[in-house]
């Protein structure tokens, strides 16, 4: 024990040191002196990293140590430390390195040439014990699940923790697997799929770092509650660069967690509301029931049906988005107008022979057309501009319109009344009709910085010929962009990476990691699938918890069509979350509505057994009052749920992803009774305690909960 403490102290030594030289680089960096202001910001940020990664590793910096068969010792931590004095040996393995991999993979079975793996136990910077595992020999005694389960039955804080120092074999082979495109984890309640998913990102970070750096990781999870309580871990593994929202964030601006009825819900999300939305711009692009006069200074013109069929139908051709297209519907108009104008001008006298006059006449028509109220008011009732929200305010509120989109069950007074649902729809509108050309300064400004840039490139890209031989031919755009450097130049813009990300509708990350997943509609994943063209995702769900009417029946019919033959499925099967006598309930339930899915083994007991018990409609209240002075004695976290709007409770979907010590379950005949998503809704709701749960009830007890005792 004191050569383990007096290392770990001195590994303490070396995070100091090197903290306090990165922070002297780092005030370095902001001074600048004798630096480019480009030197000085990419300084500046390198180090402002550094000083992030070797600021998570103040608790737990070591947790373990592996012994090789060969007498080599490695000791695992947070980060990667080395000895600047010995030819930079490693003197702690960050836990992501391919050489720290026996620690979560090796068994007294296959001990990956180890033969000792030491789990440590610390407070603050001290080790206050330590347990070993004695590997490749079957008939050795061990300790090795005392630190897991130590873990898993400690009180739970606010927050989800990291796992580094207990990641188990079947985790760790999701973690570290090199799969390109899509990874679907599906575990049951408790198997851990949030927290490996999340280590995995930590995993790709450490490997790729160059290329997920760049365009940074967004992670959606299922409400604002889930994602504060996953919302630190990625921090406390040195990663930042991090977007966390919900499908209801993904258009910038718009927050919203209101949900559309089923069969609404069901509509909105299924592929078939594409053509709902089609039918809808479409419908905006008209022909005029009479012609719209318009009365010039010479002469008075007039829109027909016939002119305005002939640049409806060029516009609709040229398969721009229909903002942009009206640029073309507006050419066929003046260029008809202008044609129709020039002829009565000039009856009798002008000809086509005459080009400069007829052109200057034409200028002149142009002009005035440009400039005249009724011409814009003809082309803003044929060919209005129009933004997503608008169009779909005016959808919704307008029971003709949505009669002639074919979709009458959409109709709602309010227009304006955003759903969960509403926001792929808007998303995709932001596509099918386009961007309304403006002068934007700012987008100006970085047109010029990248020209700049771009310049600075070519000058690197010659000095970088000049030094290279015929066989190297790594060049500086190979590493760089221009648009990437041009954020150099940016000084205005002090956001860091997923602050700028969360607010552009049209960023693109390098990673995508979708939890409850089995919940995202059709539409909901074209959404993710723009937002990262690379196709790299983690995605992690159970389909059994499923209560979207929108949602996933089936992994294959949301991801193939998007990535056939490149999604790679694997499954946790240990329950490290829900306790044996707990999890003997929720099977129950689950056995009733999904026969064919087989409830995750939990690896541990808790020695309480749940419970139900059944007061009068008025005893309830005082009941829930019971039992959160019970829990406010304990160490640990207690939650109430019940039905939609029970007083005193949440509702499910609400702590769908979270965990607490303590549960109470109100009224769970109430939560089954709401419709095909309650059953679902009760499995999470039971699933959600790691130590006690209690049900009250007034109204009888469901008989698949009959295993639990009065």
């Amino acid at each position: 024990m004191t050569s383990e403490r007096a290392y770990v102290a001195e590994l303490y030594e070396q995070l100091d040191a090197e903290r306090a030289r990165v922070e002297t680089r780092y005030e370095e960096a902001l001074r600048g002196t004798g630096a480019s202001a480009m030197e000085r910001d990419v300084e500046v940020r390198a180090q402002a990293r550094e000083l992030k990664r070797l600021g998570v590793a103040d608790q737990g910096l070591c947790f373990g140590r592996l012994d090789a068969v060969d007498g080599e010792r490695r000791y695992i931590g947070r980060i990667g430390l080395f000895d600047s004095d010995d030819d930079y040996r490693p003197l702690l393995l960050d836990w992501r390195a391919p050489a720290a991999r026996p620690f979560y993979i090796a068994t007294a079975a296959s001990p990956e040439n180890m033969r000792r793996r030491r789990q440590f136990h610390t407070r603050g910077r001290e080790i206050t014990d330590f347990t070993d595992e004695v590997l490749g020999r079957p008939d050795g005694e061990s300790d090795g699940d005392a630190a897991l389960l130590a873990a898993v039955n400690a009180p739970r804080g606010e927050g989800m923790r990291d796992i580094v120092a207990t990641i188990q074999a079947e985790q760790d082979r999701i973690i570290r697997l090199d799969h390109a495109g899509v990874v679907v984890i599906e575990g049951g309640p408790g198997t851990g799929k949030t927290v490996v998913a999340l280590h995995r990102v930590a995993y790709l970070l450490y490997t790729q770092r160059e290329r997920m750096e760049r365009s940074g990781v967004l992670v959606v999870g299922p409400n604002p509650a889930f994602l504060t309580h996953i919302g630190r871990v990625l921090p406390s593994l040195g990663e930042s660069d991090v977007v966390f929202a919900t499908t209801g964030d993904l258009v910038p601006g718009l927050h919203v967690t209101a949900e559309d009825a089923p069969e609404v819900a069901r509509l909105k999300g299924s592929l078939k509301i594409l053509d709902v939305l089609n039918a809808a711009v479409a419908d905006r692009q008209r022909l005029p029931e009479q012609p719209l006069h318009i009365e010039l200074e010479d002469v008075t013109v007039r829109i027909d049906a016939a002119t305005a069929e002939w640049a409806r139908e060029e516009a609709r051709d040229s398969g721009l988005p229909h903002n942009e297209a009206r640029a073309v519907f507006t050419d066929i108009v003046t260029y008809v107008l202008t044609e129709r104008a020039i002829g009565r001008i000039g009856k009798g006298w002008l000809t086509r022979d005459n080009k400069e006059v007829w052109e200057n006449l034409r200028a002149d028509l142009l002009s005035e057309l440009g400039e005249h109220p009724a011409f814009t008011e003809a082309l803003d009732e044929l060919w209005p501009i129009l933004t997503p929200q608008q169009l779909l305010v005016d959808l919704y509120s307008s029971a003709e319109r949505l009669r002639a989109a074919g979709a009458e069950s959409l109709h709602r007074a309010d227009g304006q009344a955003w759903t969960v649902s509403d926001v792929p729809l808007l998303d995709e509108l932001v596509d099918l009709l386009g961007v309304v050309k403006t002068s934007d300064p700012v987008a100006s400004e970085r047109a010029a910085e990248a020209e700049y840039a771009a310049g600075v490139l070519e000058i690197m890209q010659t000095e970088r010929h000049d030094m290279m031989d015929d066989e190297d031919h790594l060049l500086a755009q190979d590493m760089l962009h221009a648009e990437d450097l041009a954020e150099r130049f940016v000084e205005h813009d002090t956001r860091d990476l997923a602050e700028r990300a969360a607010a552009d509708r049209d960023w693109t990350y390098r990673h995508v990691v979708v939890d409850e997943a089995q919940e995202l509609s059709e539409m909901d994943w074209r959404v993710l699938m723009r937002r990262c063209p690379s196709r790299s995702f983690t995605v992690v769900g159970d389909l059994a918890q499923r209560r979207s009417a929108a949602g996933a029946e089936a992994w294959g019919a949301m991801l193939d069509r998007y990535v056939p033959g490149r999604w790679a499925y694997r499954e946790l099967t240990v329950n490290y979350r829900t306790p044996a006598e707990i999890m003997q309930v929720a099977a129950s339930l689950l056995a009733d509505f999904a026969p064919d899915v087989a409830p995750p083994e939990s690896v541990r007991s808790c020695g309480v057994a749940p419970w139900h018990r059944q007061v009068e409609e008025g005893e309830i209240a005082s009941a829930i009052d019971d039992f959160n002075r019970q829990e406010a004695g304990r160490e640990g976290t207690s939650v109430v749920i019940g039905p939609r709007g029970f007083p005193g409770a949440v509702p499910p979907a609400e702590t769908k992803g979270l965990e607490f010590d303590a549960v109470l379950v109100v009224e769970p005949g109430r939560i089954l009774a709401e419709g095909d998503r309650g059953v679902a809704e009760l499995y999470v709701a039971l699933t959600r305690a790691t130590q006690r749960l209690g049900v009250v009830h007034a109204e009888p007890l469901p008989e698949v909960l009959s295993a639990l005792s009065s």
